[in-house]
């Protein structure tokens, strides 16, 4: 259901401040706010106790608490936790939180499916509806935290769900902006990562705006085997992407790209390829992730042996790259990268050329 007042989590801290200004309130106001929203995670403008209740009523009639609605909540044998949310206008998406011994990482969503089309996704192949607000980012983490166990936290948080997170650029901007806010969860830059396809006018906006980790899909060591498996090559081909790759971050400040590579067998997984991948990243502060890939109904790739991903890391690792394999967690409750598709109405009519029916509605 669409809120008829403002949600209060659809503001960031610069425009909240700017609305307590309008209502003329202090400014601390919306530091308040921030803390009673994500610190203490309140349900209810009531329960914001240091507020006075002429503010509280000035709240409750201009503006409300509007959180996602759990659809599904479901827990795989390594613990990895998923989430379907429901959003106001019917759609649906999916949250995965990942717990390990050091860490909790939770995988966030930026879009309702994906306008992107990488013929390894499960998304892509889902079609496309619509962006996220900030409220339906930022409400993902808030959610996560209110329905964790006592002993989980949420130590990381990766825009690596659903959709292509560049492409809405303001809203996940102020959502990561909220993720490292003291007053709200608080997270380092090293902490927070975006993950992109590699959308170069954004990438490079994105360096100016926010210090978040940044991640890239490239899967791919040439132009032609990439645009096979990531469309948006054709716009950004290698020549233009690994350039600002390079140069994103300062060199003396010991940060770093991290390339993701999903394991494809017979297709981007041999030695030569993996030569063709040092080339490419040759004097390049960078760390490289090899994916195993996790299939999903109509695919037609299959993930590469583990003999055949281990040599490609060694052979990686003998060039000086640092590489890791991801260990795959959630496969059973389709949780693992590249098998979310939440639930909504495919706009782009992709998911009907696929041979799916428009809407995936439950």
């Amino acid at each position: 259901m669409i809120a008829t007042q403002p949600n209060l989590l659809d503001f960031s801290s610069t425009s909240l401040t700017a609305l307590m200004q309008a209502w003329g309130e202090p400014a601390f106001r919306a530091t308040q706010l921030i803390q009673w929203l994500y610190q203490k995670g309140v349900t209810d403008i009531d329960q914001m106790s240091n507020i006075s209740k002429v503010f509280r009523e000035k709240l409750k009639s201009d503006a409300c608490i509007q959180r996602l609605e759990v659809m599904f909540d479901q827990i795989a044998r390594d613990g990895t936790r998923k989430w379907l949310f429901r959003l106001y206008d019917g759609n649906a998406i999916e949250t995965v939180f990942i717990p390990e011994k050091t860490r909790g990482t939770l995988c966030v969503s930026s879009q309702v499916g994906c306008a992107l089309n990488c013929s390894f996704c499960s998304t892509g192949k889902e079609g496309f509806n619509r962006n996220l607000s900030l409220a339906e980012i930022i409400g993902q983490v808030v959610m996560a935290k209110s329905l964790l166990n006592p002993d989980e936290k949420i130590t990381n948080v990766v825009m690596m769900g659903m959709g292509e997170p560049l492409l809405n650029y303001q809203p996940v901007i102020d959502a990561m902006d909220l993720m490292m806010d003291d007053h709200a969860f608080g997270l380092s830059k090293y902490r927070v990562t975006l993950s992109t396809s590699g959308v170069v006018p954004q990438m490079l906006q994105l360096k100016n705006d926010s210090p978040v980790s940044l991640a890239v899909s490239l899967h791919a060591p040439t132009n032609s085997l990439r645009e096979q498996l990531v469309p948006l090559n054709k716009k950004y081909p290698l020549e233009v992407l690994i350039p600002v790759c390079r140069d994103y971050f300062p060199k003396d400040s010991k940060r770093c790209i991290v390339f993701e590579y999903v394991m494809l067998k017979g297709m981007n997984d041999s030695l030569t390829h993996a030569k063709q991948l040092i080339r490419l990243l040759d004097n390049m502060p960078c760390k490289v992730n090899l994916i195993p890939f996790n299939p999903f109904p109509g695919t037609n790739y299959i993930c590469s042996n583990w003999e055949t991903i281990v040599a490609f890391q060694d052979r990686l690792g003998k060039a000086g790259i640092k590489t890791w394999i991801r260990k795959t967690r959630g496969e059973d409750i389709d949780g693992a990268c590249g098998q979310l598709a939440g639930d909504f109405d495919d706009r782009t009519g992709r998911r009907a050329r696929m041979g799916g029916k428009n809407s995936k509605k439950i």
